[in-house]
């Protein structure tokens, strides 16, 4: 698993078509794990797009995590899936999932964190660090605290929040494994043009960080 760059869809800006091509532009440029995110689909919809995008990841070999729908996942055979804080606990879906699947999590504090890990989550989601313009409910979190649930876990944490090519240094010295990424990609003109940036934007980071 590689969270280098980690891009969350939305598909909302998008006919499926277009979505489709958005999301396989953005594994042409580089994203490394991918989340479907369908806040509004029902289940039947829900996996039915995930059977599309599970075949576009696949041509790339990146692997694709629902998120929240541990039974959409299941049903897909996706990966994984990525719980937040008001999802089903990383505990149950570790145990509905098996011990080979991915189980991400969302945390903002260092016990939550914490927690989270000692569940069995292998990476941790941590942010907003920028306010967004996704339809999510995102409370910011400081980059200090960033570092300091990085320096907290032994798994990989990745921040997200309206990050972009342009303001992610303020991540330098983070200890973050990569960035989460909406809207940057999925409003892109040219998503693979964005994905290249800001994947070559995280490994710059990440070097400063040893």
């Amino acid at each position: 698993m590689d969270t280098t760059l980690y891009l969350v869809t939305d598909s909302s800006y998008h006919t499926e078509e277009s979505f489709l091509r958005t999301v396989e532009e953005a594994l042409r440029g580089g994203v490394t794990l991918l989340q479907l995110r369908e806040k509004e689909k029902s289940a039947r919809e829900y996996m039915e797009l995930a059977g599309k995008v599970k075949e576009i990841c696949g041509r790339y070999g990146v692997p694709l995590l629902i998120d929240d729908r541990v039974d959409v996942a299941a049903a897909v055979g996706a990966a994984g899936v990525h719980v937040g804080q008001s999802d089903i606990p990383v505990a149950a879906a570790r145990k509905i999932l098996g011990p080979d699947k991915i189980v991400g999590a969302t945390a903002k504090t260092v016990e939550q964190a914490l927690e989270a890990w000692r569940q069995g989550a292998d990476y941790l989601g941590v942010g907003a660090i920028y306010p967004t313009t996704t339809k999510v409910k995102t409370i910011l979190t400081k980059v200090s605290t960033l570092k300091e649930i990085c320096e907290a876990v032994p798994i990989p944490v990745n921040a997200i929040g309206g990050l972009n090519a342009g303001n992610m240094d303020v991540l330098e010295g983070s200890g973050i494994a990569g960035i989460c990424v909406v809207s940057a990609i999925m409003k892109s003109e040219d998503p693979r043009r964005t994905a290249e940036e800001l994947k070559e934007g995280v490994i710059r980071l990440k070097s400063r960080n040893i």
